[in-house]
């Protein structure tokens, strides 16, 4: 039986497996040049002595750290931390988080998504450039997930069958997801959360709630598609604010915007907005909500790629909001799984239209679903799940970040902390709108940058998902790609 320190015993406890503690104590010793690159760690032997740990389990660390790129083993003598690789150069223009802008800014507009999007979603690709059925295993978070779900569905008693949900939604979710909040530093009750049918209905009631045909709405620009089509269902125009894809959008711009025209609401995602995965500063969330209060000005959160942080999961802004005006939304979708369907909304001062225009929309929610994820948040599954899941995407994105360095031409990236995605910058000459069918004549599906702005911008660049794990096809796939782009 291995040995534990009193410390060690506490962290396996709380949900840390040992391989992990490990791990993590020889990434952080690399990270701070306790080894350099191209020195010898201590043997297997030595750190099962020195750590109270069997041979497997350090092991299966050290292969871990193997995979990621961090260490390299070399026969009869060991674990040698890597050379460092030559990084993919990040995206131009605002990428460093500069002040510079990727082209002017333009008036507001009426929005017209492509079809091509609708295409994307029908061959379920939004985050698999090799989507199609696949025997791997369930993971461990997903059978409890199952499990407390089915539960739930049994416990069903009586009449409840014939009976619709209180709008604003189960209470014992709420009532976690207020306790899952309280612990990433927002206080919020459960009477302030209103569950959805995942975060795009909740960001469609938002911007019902606070918006009225014709009017104005700031986004990011990239930014997130799903908002560009409930813009344009909505008859909402929009003003594209240039982002950094490292710190996302520029404060400088959109106070400029705010000056020019009459802006209703700004919709941003602070933690790891998508395409590129950009976190946004203290400073600039701060000076958002100054701008907000003083353009009264409604600001629409889309939190939900907190959850999938490579690390902690950062406050959300409304953490910081003193003034009431902004409007959270969020859901299990990109944290857990795409089909639960299951979000929240936190409206601020617009919270009781919001719950009205739920009503409306949806009537209700499944209350068994709900239940089951209550349950399964409350035995401290999903926690346990997240913790895997960190390790799972740090992983899938440094493989990806590997492969796309070997690409042919010049090839940026971006480099997230957190989010399901890299953007990618090709050289000028490139099309992505142009390989979207060449692409699937080999089957490999793409998301060309140009659906991500209203304005025909990023043509030259393409959002790559790390959602999944790099196996063989998918690699063969990958490295397909550099060819139907012309690299």
């Amino acid at each position: 039986m291995e040995k534990q320190t009193q410390k060690q015993k506490q962290a396996t406890m709380s949900g840390q497996y040992r391989y992990q503690q490990l791990e993590h104590w020889l990434r952080q010793g690399i990270t701070e040049q306790r080894w350099r690159a191209g020195e010898r760690l201590p043997s297997i032997r030595t750190l099962c002595q020195e750590r109270g740990l069997s041979k497997a389990t350090v092991q299966h660390a050290l292969q871990r750290l193997e995979a990621q790129g961090l260490l390299e083993a070399r026969p009869k003598a060991g674990y040698f931390v890597a050379a460092k690789p030559a990084l993919v150069p990040a995206p131009s223009g605002l990428a460093s988080g500069g002040g510079e802008t990727q082209a002017a800014v333009e008036p507001p507009r009426l929005v017209n998504v492509s079809d091509l999007l609708l295409d994307i979603m029908r061959r379920s690709a939004a985050f698999d450039l090799l989507p199609g059925p696949n025997g791997d295993d369930l993971p461990p978070g997903i059978l409890a997930l199952n499990r407390c779900v089915g539960r739930a569905l049994r416990r069903q008693r009586g009449a409840d069958y014939q009976y619709y949900d209180d709008p604003a939604g189960d209470g014992s979710l709420r009532e976690q997801i207020a306790l899952h909040n309280a612990r990433r530093g927002w206080p919020v009750q459960p009477n302030q959360l209103c569950i959805t049918s995942g975060c795009q209905h909740a960001l469609f009631l938002a911007l019902m709630a606070t918006c009225q045909p014709g009017d104005v709405v700031a986004v990011e620009s990239p930014g997130f598609y799903g908002v560009l089509q409930l813009l344009q269902q909505l008859e909402l125009r929009v003003v594209e604010v240039p982002t950094s894809v490292a710190t996302g959008m520029d404060m400088d711009a959109l106070a400029d915007v705010l000056k020019r025209w009459d802006v209703r609401a700004c919709v941003v995602s602070p933690a790891f907005a998508t395409p590129g995965g950009a976190l946004m500063p203290m400073a600039a969330r701060q000076r958002l909500l100054d701008l907000a209060q003083q353009h009264n000005l409604a600001i629409i959160e889309d939190d939900i790629y907190a959850d999938t942080a490579h690390s902690t999961a950062p406050d959300p802004l409304k953490a910081l909001d003193a003034d009431n005006r902004v409007i959270l939304c969020s859901s299990f979708s990109k944290s857990l799984s795409r089909d639960l369907r299951l979000g929240w909304v936190s409206g601020a001062r617009w919270h009781g239209r919001i719950q009205h225009l739920k009503l409306v929309t949806q009537l209700a929610s499944s209350r068994f679903l709900q239940q089951g994820v209550a349950a399964f948040m409350a035995d401290g599954s999903y926690g346990a799940h997240l913790r895997r899941q960190r390790q799972q995407l740090r992983t899938n994105r440094d493989q990806l970040l590997a492969q796309l360095h070997r690409w042919p031409g010049p090839v940026r990236a971006s480099v997230p902390e957190g989010g399901l995605a890299v953007w990618v910058e090709l050289p000028g000459h490139v099309d992505t709108l142009a390989a979207y069918p060449l692409g699937l004549e080999q089957g490999v599906v793409i998301t060309p940058g140009p659906l991500f702005s209203v304005s025909g911008q990023f043509s030259h660049c393409l959002r790559i998902s790390f959602a999944h794990g790099w196996d063989a096809k998918r690699m063969a796939a990958l490295a397909q790609l550099a060819s139907v782009l012309n690299l």
